[in-house]
């Protein structure tokens, strides 16, 4: 178990790591510094003022020594200040990010109920036929655009049947269909493993002693099928997470919900690079730690990881 959970932490630290860098070297290849860039279109700004305001974010000094002290300020966690508005990068995203925090649980939720209603009709129908066009569901979800059913649904929902607001209004209506819209593609990744788990579950000796024994479908899916597929989805869970947050912003941005969404697209219209990259950062953060959870998770619901890691470890001492 500790062999196993150095090798996860480890792992997070890399990926960390790696995604400083590789924004690190992307802001590096832009043709001036962050500064230069967003005071550009300042008129009132002359090459002095501009100097002073490299210099007190540090963009007037070599690039080693700017790697070194951003990914100091990182690990002590100083993100820096945004240039539009003079806040902490902190303080400005802790202002919005309950909003996309809400949708995002509440997303994930439903895509988790989505995915678990699909994989239950799949294995309770009799007909080959209904069943093909429920297996053949998630795909069709996984290839619909997030920005695409967010404007359809709010054509439909707030133009034709008018019950959503153009903008939110609190309500829980307001909460949910914009949830539901992400939910639906963010779905389609848990219910195709969930559906493959359940196949291969239901292939079982002991399920197939349950339905001879005359256990009610629905008991054997809850109490035997869909226990044995937990390991598995829960896994999946974990990698679409990215996949949230990414269309959380951009569900956020259709139905004009205040959130990292918003701030993001300001952000990148005002060219306020440090805002940028401490968003790109902390929603790595996010993904990467919420991924080490879902890593610790699955030996409580399947031994046999551990039991996998032992196995090279003595594999690698027997080498």
């Amino acid at each position: 178990m500790l062999r196993y959970l150095a090798s996860r932490a480890g792992q997070a630290l890399v990926v960390l790591w790696i995604t400083y860098t590789i924004v690190f070297v992307l802001i590096q290849t832009l043709p001036s510094d962050p500064v230069t860039i967003f005071l550009a279109s300042d008129a009132g700004a002359d090459q002095e003022l501009i100097d002073r305001v490299s210099a007190l974010y540090g963009y007037d000094r070599p690039w080693f020594e700017q790697y070194a002290l951003q990914l100091g300020n990182l690990l002590r966690g100083e993100f820096g200040f945004s240039l539009s508005t003079g806040q902490s990068v902190l303080e400005r995203i802790g202002s919005v990010v309950g909003s996309t925090l809400a949708l995002a649980s509440t997303g994930l939720l439903l895509s988790v109920l989505i995915a678990i209603g699909i994989s239950a009709i799949a294995f309770l129908v009799d007909s080959p036929r209904l069943r093909a066009v429920i297996v053949a569901a998630p795909s069709l979800f996984s290839s619909i655009p997030v920005f695409w059913l967010g404007i359809v649904v709010l054509q439909v929902f707030s133009f034709q049947l008018r019950i959503l607001s153009l903008f939110p209004d609190g309500s829980l209506l307001s909460l949910l269909i914009p949830a539901l819209v992400l939910a639906i593609p963010v779905s389609a990744p848990i219910a195709q493993v969930l559906l493959t788990g359940v196949e291969q579950a239901s292939e079982l000796a002991f399920v197939k002693t349950a339905r001879a024994k005359g256990a009610r479908p629905m008991r054997v899916f809850w109490h035997h099928v869909f226990r044995s597929s937990l390991g598995a989805t829960t896994a999946v869970i974990g990698t679409t997470l990215g996949v949230l947050i990414a269309g959380s912003v951009i569900t956020e941005t259709v139905f004009a919900r205040p959130g990292l969404g918003s701030v993001l697209l300001r952000a990148v219209i005002a060219q306020d690079v440090p805002l940028v990259q401490g968003l790109v950062f902390l929603t790595t953060l996010v993904v990467v730690v919420a991924a080490l959870v879902v890593d610790l998770i699955t030996p409580l619901l399947d031994p046999r990881v551990l039991r996998s890691v032992g196995t090279r470890g003595v594999s690698r001492l027997g080498a």
